[in-house]
């Protein structure tokens, strides 16, 4: 009897000491943990990625082209590409020489001529070149030959002075061998074209202008090497 009494003691020990630990297991599972996020620690900071951004050019339309003018009603051959357009007055025009001055470079008379144009007549002084000489073309109040100082005889009302320079003395293969006189036929404004004389380097000539001062304009053209005086006529 006795020994019975102690296994059920031990028994009930066991049966305590269960109970015991699974009224602790259910206190702890009752306390759940927290979900949530822990702080982010002082002093940092979440900075949001920027997608980058492009301004937006604005589209350039193309750029504004000089375009050569191609004049009808040529008679000389010289309205093709290269003439600028026709602004002009009756101020005197200059221009630079182009390209190397030296021996090699400057070019000698070609060819003088006379053409009628739509709105004007031109006067052509071609050169072999390759560079284009100077220019100087100006109104002046009489014609005075250099370096005589005798005065010329031109018809008109009016008369340009024109002076090239640098200009080699046209002598051999390729050089001028027309007339220094030409007197203009079917042109409205200029009535002749008289050139005078190449000396040290400066070729001068005189166009007789009818109907007084006409605006006029003068440039140099290439391949081959002119310099071109237009006289306005409209």
């Amino acid at each position: 009897m006795q020994l019975r009494r102690r296994s059920t003691g031990s028994v009930l020990a066991m049966i305590v000491t269960s109970v015991l630990v699974l009224v602790a297991c259910t206190q702890g599972a009752g306390s759940p943990e927290s979900t949530s996020s822990p702080p982010e620690p002082s002093g940092s900071t979440s900075t949001p990625t920027a997608s980058p951004t492009t301004a937006e050019s604005p589209t350039a339309g193309p750029s504004p082209t000089a375009t050569a003018t191609s004049e009808p009603g040529s008679t000389d051959g010289d309205g093709g590409t290269g003439t600028p357009a026709f602004p002009a007055d009756t101020s005197p025009d200059t221009g630079e020489m182009t390209g190397d001055p030296s021996a090699e470079e400057i070019g000698t008379l070609a060819d003088l001529r006379v053409g009628a144009h739509d709105g004007y007549d031109r006067v052509v002084f071609e050169l072999t070149g390759p560079s284009t000489p100077g220019w100087d073309v100006r109104y002046v109040p009489e014609a005075i030959g250099d370096p005589s100082g005798l005065p010329v005889a031109v018809p008109g009302d009016a008369i340009l002075e024109v002076t090239l320079f640098s200009v080699m003395y046209p002598e051999g293969v390729g050089s001028y061998q027309g007339p220094s006189i030409i007197r203009a036929a079917g042109t409205t404004a200029v009535t002749e074209v008289n050139w005078t004389s190449l000396f040290e380097g400066y070729l001068q000539a005189f166009i007789g202008v009818s109907g007084g001062e006409h605006p006029f304009r003068a440039f140099a053209l290439t391949d081959p090497a002119r310099i071109v005086v237009d006289v306005r006529t409209d």
